[in-house]
């Protein structure tokens, strides 16, 4: 069988057998999950079984521990007598307790499971718990009876996802101006509302898995049904989404399937006493570089685990897709560490995973089904081919992959390249490379740029002036320098690196500093953990100037759908460190000379009349209103045939004209 993606990309026929053997694994584990006529969504239902769940008369709790003797549940309901409520074995290494009368639960009590393996009696807590919180006092983590299931008053019926989506990169704790941990509600109640001004159309949260060390990101978590306590409870999550889809705004849940805490008094390590019941032995089993566990994604357990948690987040919460977290580290097992990937020959080898890559097909075959418009993201740095080609062209089913090379690329050439030697045929290159068919986000920077011992752009392009020079009465060059290529790098990368945007909170106005979470080595602060709102809101500093232009372009790209749009290009004018491309009836003019400005500078577009509509140099956006937007461009030839117009295309300034 020949399958598409051969076609699509004509480099990959050399590796036609590989292709097929991906295709191969995947329809085996598919039958032997389903059988002939199963459902991947009647599958994925180990929430609905294991875990707590109320009865007529009490609760029912349900775990799988294959390799356990026996189980117990302990916890303030029977004040915390380890062998007290002892759970009847059933098949397949499954325990169940029926907690009826006198005996069962109230919300709010906390609980353990006890696992006796080898003789030893392990403190765990449940695998499909729907909420975990921390003890103030002794900091151990217990599962809290929480009726997550029960009906919520949803309002978002018939809401539909955006296909091109601009999206707020957000972390729920880190989002309020306080030096604390911020909550659902306030993220609701404080952020939403500035979300939507902006113009973005999705947000994607990072940390919502409940993890024991806040300073991880949410990277290495421990229970991957339980939405993280220290911002709230279930219900106040749901709330969350359901506003947000109220005011036309996609929610996705940066998911991490990649890897698992190692801790074992909280997460899913060593819960039935031994280390392969979820991942893989060995040194095979550890990420050396994460200090992490890996899953065996071979096995069918862990497959039902990890399906049954994508659907519960969609079911449960209403979440409209995912973010896949560490695509690249499930993919080799190298993890790609260290390697180029400069061949195909790198893609199809011994070190690629085949499991891995037959779970991310059913992931996203199952995220599909459930809802065909939902939208799935992979962060993959090596460029796997076929990741965003539909499985039964012999893809992977991503929707999008994240343009990871070109946030590196920007803080490569502002660390490196003086402003005068620029590459314009290099941006070009970069900002326009991607795969054939393969949806990708653009993104200047996410969190990944912002962390301690990195720099977001706005930062490293001005870092200790922005102390000093950001009030608007200061004169500051290097202020005027950052602000202007802030807007042009961003403006060149929302319209040309993909066929969606991202940004991470706070970045559109140029967020200060660094995000460093509290830690011994800090005092446990969280004055690098907190998003400083009141600097764009003061009318005073030029804060506000950043954000009215990302909001302004945010607004045009989306309104005249330029993203979808094809791209042509128009001039690259390497000695002037000009660019010019068309989308449409559309013309983007760049001129990142940071000295030159051009009077009467040709600008090549399509034969007739042009107005320029939006331009980094207006006044609300801290330019010097150099250029006349009510001045209409009528085409010309030029003396060597070319048609267009002259215009005034000043230094460090990025213009888009439309056709009129």
């Amino acid at each position: 069988m020949s399958y598409k993606i051969l076609k699509i990309d004509p480099m990959l026929q050399a590796f036609e057998k590989n292709i097929e053997l991906r295709m191969a694994s995947y329809r085996q584990k598919r039958k032997e999950l389903l059988g002939d006529d199963g459902s991947l969504v009647d599958f994925a239902n180990g929430y609905q079984y294991f875990g707590f769940h109320r009865t007529k008369d009490g609760w029912i709790y349900r775990e799988w521990a294959p390799a356990a003797a026996s189980m117990f549940l302990t916890g303030d309901f029977n004040g915390w007598n380890l062998t007290g409520h002892p759970m009847k074995k059933l098949e397949n290494g499954v325990f169940e307790i029926d907690l009826k009368g006198r005996d069962t639960l109230q919300p709010g009590q906390k609980v353990q499971a006890i696992v006796c393996h080898n003789g030893e009696m392990l403190r765990r807590i449940p695998l499909y718990a729907t909420r975990v919180v921390q003890d103030p006092v002794t900091y151990l983590w217990c599962a809290e009876i929480e009726d997550t299931f029960a009906p919520f008053p949803w309002s978002d019926e018939g809401f539909k996802i955006p296909r091109t989506p601009f999206i707020y990169e957000c972390h729920i704790g880190m989002a309020q101006d306080k030096y604390d941990i911020g909550t659902y509600d306030e993220f609701r109640l404080n952020i939403l509302p500035r979300i939507k001004k902006l113009g973005y159309n999705t947000i994607q949260i990072m940390a919502i898995m409940e993890h024991p060390y806040y300073g991880s990101f949410g990277y290495q978590v421990s229970n991957f049904f339980a939405a993280s306590s220290r911002y709230g409870n279930s219900e106040q999550l749901k709330k969350l989404i359901d506003t947000a889809h109220s005011m036309g705004i996609a929610v996705l849940l940066d998911v991490v399937h990649s890897h698992a805490v190692k801790n074992t008094a909280e997460g899913l390590n060593e819960f039935d006493g031994t280390v392969y019941q979820f991942f893989h032995e060995g040194a095979k089993g550890d990420h050396s570089a994460w200090g992490t566990k890996l899953f065996n994604y071979g096995k069918g357990q862990v497959i039902h685990f990890l399906l049954s948690n994508l659907k519960y987040w969609m079911d449960v919460f209403h979440f409209d897709g995912f973010r896949f977290d560490g695509v690249t580290s499930m993919l080799y097992f190298d993890h790609g560490l260290g390697s180029a990937f400069t061949n195909y020959s790198m893609y199809f080898s011994s070190n690629t995973d085949i499991d891995a890559i037959t779970y991310l097909q059913l992931a996203n075959e199952l995220i599909h089904t459930i809802n065909p418009k939902a939208l799935t993201i992979a962060e993959d740095m090596s460029g796997m081919p076929g990741m965003c080609i539909p499985i039964a062209d012999g893809g992977i089913g991503f929707d999008f992959r994240l343009s990871m090379g070109v946030p590196d690329l920007w803080i490569k050439t502002l660390k490196e390249v003086s402003d005068e030697n620029w590459d314009m045929f290099k941006l070009w290159y970069e900002l326009n490379g991607r795969r054939p068919h393969e949806k990708n986000i653009g993104y200047a920077e996410s969190h990944d740029q912002a962390l301690v011992g990195d720099k977001t752009i706005m930062f490293r392009l001005c870092d200790a002036e922005m102390y000093t020079g950001m009030n608007k009465g200061s004169q500051s060059t290097v202020i005027d320098r950052g602000i202007a290529l802030h807007k042009m790098i961003r403006l060149l990368t929302a319209s040309l690196a993909g066929e969606g945007y991202l940004n991470f909170m706070g970045n559109e106005f140029g967020h200060p500093e660094w995000i460093d979470f509290p830690r011994e080595g800090n005092g446990w602060s969280y004055h690098y953990c907190r998003r400083q709102w009141n600097l764009v809101d003061n009318n005073f500093l030029r804060y506000g100037e950043l954000n009215n232009f990302d909001s302004a372009m945010i607004w045009l790209l989306k309104k005249e759908r330029l993203l979808a749009k094809k791209t042509e290009s128009r001039w690259i004018g390497q000695d002037e460190k000009t660019l010019i491309y068309s989308k449409g009836d559309y013309l983007f003019a760049f001129n990142f000379n940071p000295s030159n400005s051009y009077e009467g500078y040709f600008v090549p577009a399509e034969e007739g009349r042009y107005r320029a509509i939006l331009t980094t140099d207006e006044g609300r956006f801290g330019g010097h209103n150099r250029i006349d937007k009510n001045y209409i461009y009528q085409t010309e030839q030029d003396a060597i045939g070319r048609i267009g117009f002259p215009c005034y295309l000043p230094a460090r300034t990025a213009i888009i004209f439309k056709k009129v």
